[in-house]
């Protein structure tokens, strides 16, 4: 038949030019195109002539007992395969740009291939690239660690991977991952993110127990040396393969790089006053405006440098633990939420440093507060008529704001009407809820950070007669409450990138509320919030993302989770004069990876 014969003629027309057919590239991006053309020199944020030798210390809170990142058992070391200290002993198959919202480029894998509906990917490794022992990276060493991520790893890497169909070696240096309809766009890039370890000397059946057993890997460091809890030290693999790929020039500087482990801040910053501790990332505006008079910062040994960053806010705040029946209650909540007097708090403890937060995109285009919602974001809410209040839809919806005085009448009217509606009530100066009992819970607290917030906070609630009981406990205690959600409120940041992905499942998803390990701190299980999530990950232009994301972020500000806190301007970094940086700072805030020892 001529229809036959044209549809028949047109196919070969589409084989002969190469039409549908995808070719290899060096790059891929989430949304758009990469920025930076096949054969680039290095990151623009990196200096390729940077220095190499010399010795980093760096401090960080808390304690380890494992050099396992990767698994939910124990507390794993830093520095490893750490966004801020650097992927130094473990590499992914790509590299990611942090001067772009979510785009990778070749690192393990030199090539990467995939398809307009991204329904598979498929990467081809560098022939060059090798573990530190020598051996080189082969196809296997990539399926073996898909099946150790799949089934021995994290929930979160987990379920990455439920959404791969098959995994296939499909030539020497090739393998292809094929999906299946629980994948979405990003799959294909978080994929190209995950660990590479070497089948010969990776322990399967054991490999999700912790261990201080240092694991061979493919990264620019070894482990020299670990003290356990206190600390670990990492050094450069002379023979490290890839020092010379674009995305690795101008990173990897130091010769060796030691992590140092301290019980709190107080004590870190006392640790790199007396010169033990090289770089101090400093969050506390307070000791930024008046705490820097100490001789080092006087005779120039220590020198402070401030950098701006293109990324949303983040949100920090009181995590409600809706596992639990009293915050089930939506309206208690919110009224509590009402009832931190950030004013007050801003003028007394802080010197009016902060900014308070209203959005989770707060600084960003993805931010809804100022927003009113549009006929599209409208369109993808509709089947959810109630998850989002009225004022999150006009992009009004924020925190009260007090007087400042710490007594605002006003202030405290507005959450006791709530309460009050919702079937809360006095009774000899104690606030009961409808059942008749007392409104009491306990505010988990790591050591002493954020006691002086949870104590203000606590003081306004007990106003109406509501009893927080703050409870401190060590950093072990801490991370094991944590994983198994015993807490009733906590605090959390929530980091915000220009490209969030399926890392928003395992903060607020459904499928991650009853799963150990996760970051659903708060419990929630809203199938709002998952079509939202489900609408970004599928989203294929700029104008949809954006579009999705905004509808997530009112439907999170309307949900009450959390007490929405503050946020600083701009990163604050003290460290040695000796240590440089360079001059671009890209999208994602300084980068330690690429500082020098000079």
């Amino acid at each position: 038949m001529p229809f036959q014969r044209l549809v028949l003629a047109l196919a070969a027309i589409l084989m002969l030019t190469g039409a549908g057919r995808s070719d290899p590239v060096h790059a891929i991006s989430m949304h758009g195109a990469p920025a930076l053309p096949e054969g680039f020199d290095h990151f623009p944020y990196a200096n390729p002539e940077a220095p190499k030798g010399g010795r980093i210390v760096y401090a960080v809170r808390g304690t380890f007992n494992s050099l396992n990142p990767f698994i939910v058992q124990g507390d794993a070391a830093r520095g490893l395969f750490d966004q801020e200290f650097g992927y130094n002993v473990f590499e992914s198959l790509m590299a990611r740009s942090r001067d772009e919202a979510f785009t990778l480029y070749p690192l393990i894998a030199r090539q990467v291939e995939t398809d307009e509906e991204r329904t598979f990917i498929e990467f081809t490794l560098d022939e060059s690239a090798r573990f530190s022992d020598g051996t080189p990276i082969r196809v296997e060493d990539v399926l073996f660690s898909m099946k150790l991520m799949r089934e021995k790893a994290r929930p979160l890497y987990r379920r990455w991977l439920d959404g791969v169909d098959a995994i296939e070696k499909t030539g020497e240096h090739k393998v292809r991952f094929t999906f299946n309809d629980k994948a979405d766009r990003e799959l294909p890039l978080l994929l190209a993110l995950l660990p590479i370890l070497p089948e010969k000397t990776t322990d399967f059946d054991t490999f999700d127990k912790s261990s201080l057993k240092p694991m061979v890997a493919s990264g620019p460091y070894v482990i020299s040396a670990v003290d356990p809890g206190q600390s670990i030290t990492l050094k450069r693999n002379p023979d490290y393969w890839a020092k010379d790929l674009p995305s690795k020039r101008g990173f990897d500087n130091y010769d060796e790089i030691q992590i140092l482990y301290f019980r709190d801040e107080s004590t870190m910053f006392e640790a790199f006053k007396k010169g033990l501790v090289d770089v101090f990332v400093d969050r506390d505006p307070m000791r930024w405006q008046s705490e820097y008079d100490f001789p080092a910062v006087t005779n120039g040994r220590v020198v402070r440098s401030e950098f701006d960053e293109g990324l949303p806010s983040g949100m920090l705040g009181f995590v409600f633990n809706t596992r639990r029946p009293l915050f089930a209650d939506k309206a208690l909540r919110e009224a509590l939420s009402g009832l931190l007097d950030f004013e007050w708090i801003n003028r007394n403890l802080f010197n009016g440093a902060y900014t308070r937060t209203k959005s989770f995109f707060d600084g960003s285009a993805l931010g809804s507060h100022g927003r009113r919602a549009s006929e599209e974001e409208q369109a993808l809410l509709a089947p959810f008529p109630d998850a989002v209040e009225p004022a999150a839809m006009d992009g009004t919806l924020e925190p009260p704001v007090s007087d400042g005085s710490g007594r605002d009448r006003t202030f405290m009217r507005h959450a006791f009407n709530i309460l009050k509606q919702a079937g809360y009530r006095l009774e000899d100066r104690h606030l009961l809820t409808p059942e008749g009992k007392p409104v009491r819970f306990e505010i988990l607290l790591r050591g002493k950070s954020g006691d002086a917030l949870a104590s203000a906070w606590r003081r306004t609630l007990g106003m109406l007669g509501i009893e927080a009981e703050l409870r401190s406990v060590d950093d072990a205690q801490y991370q094991q409450r944590l994983q198994t959600y015993d807490y009733d409120v906590m605090m959390q940041f929530y980091y915000s990138s220009l490209s969030p992905g399926a890392e928003q499942i395992g903060r607020w998803g459904s499928a991650s509320r009853d799963l150990q390990g996760t970051y659903n701190f708060a419990g929630v299980a809203n199938p709002a919030i998952d079509a939202m999530i489900d609408a970004f990950l599928k989203a294929r232009d700029e104008d949809d993302f954006v579009t999705a994301v905004r509808a997530y972020d009112r439907v999170l500000l309307s949900g009450h989770y959390l007490v929405p806190l503050y946020h600083l301007e701009g990163q604050r970094v003290a460290h040695a004069s000796a240590i440089h940086h360079p001059d671009k700072t890209p999208v994602y805030g300084y980068q330690l990876q690429t500082w020098w020892r000079q």
